[in-house]
């Protein structure tokens, strides 16, 4: 059976959520975007109200990537922020294969998981033409749908994260837990201490 590690990213590997910062990035350089956020806006009240899910309106608040060069932003923002992921990880010389499952946008994590020669990237998937979202966003038990659908049987030796509420989820798969904290230490628990159920 196959061995492999499994890590979070916002936060897990970077110590941001990148699909904010890479919104903010965009703003800054291509201004003319900020005519999207009164649509924005509106998407965010639907979800706060429970309106619409988190899937309607994540997908329609990345609407602004329709009016920019998506790959030259990425590029940059990149070039920008790649300095930033945990010496832990990033200096770390990786004995199993590593996927990364995170519910961030592909067209933002693609880039930066080729340069940091991340096996397998498992995220949620957009329509780059528009920002919407194929499918759901990948996050609690979707992250283990898409797991089971995209990787399948294997042992799972190492789970990190930051958040031990959104994902206990990929945590119940790994022989080892890590609680990744804000400065990006590493503490491992036993999953048994720390999920009751």
């Amino acid at each position: 059976m196959k061995e492999i590690d499994v890590f979070d990213f916002d936060k897990t590997l970077i110590p941001f959520d990148s699909g904010s910062r890479f919104w903010l990035f965009c703003l800054a350089r291509n201004p003319w975007i900020i005519v999207c956020l009164p649509y924005q806006v509106l998407m965010m009240l639907l979800y706060i109200t429970g309106i619409k899910d988190l899937t309607f309106a994540k997908g329609r608040f990345f609407c602004f990537i329709r009016f920019i060069n998506l790959e030259k932003n990425v590029a940059n923002f990149w070039d920008k922020y790649e300095k930033t992921v945990f010496d832990w990880f990033k200096n770390a010389k990786k004995e199993r294969p590593c996927v990364v499952i995170s519910a961030s946008p592909d067209f933002l994590l693609a880039d930066i998981c080729l340069r940091l020669n991340i096996d397998k990237l498992i995220c949620t998937v957009h329509n780059p033409k528009n920002g919407r979202i194929i499918g759901k966003n990948c996050k609690r038990e979707e992250k283990i749908r898409r797991f089971n659908e995209e990787i399948g049987k294997c042992r799972v030796v190492n789970v990190c994260s930051d958040s031990l509420k959104s994902d206990k989820w990929i945590f119940s798969l790994g022989e080892n837990c890590f609680h990744i904290q804000k400065n990006g230490e590493k503490v491992r628990f036993i999953y048994s201490e720390v999920y009751k159920d």
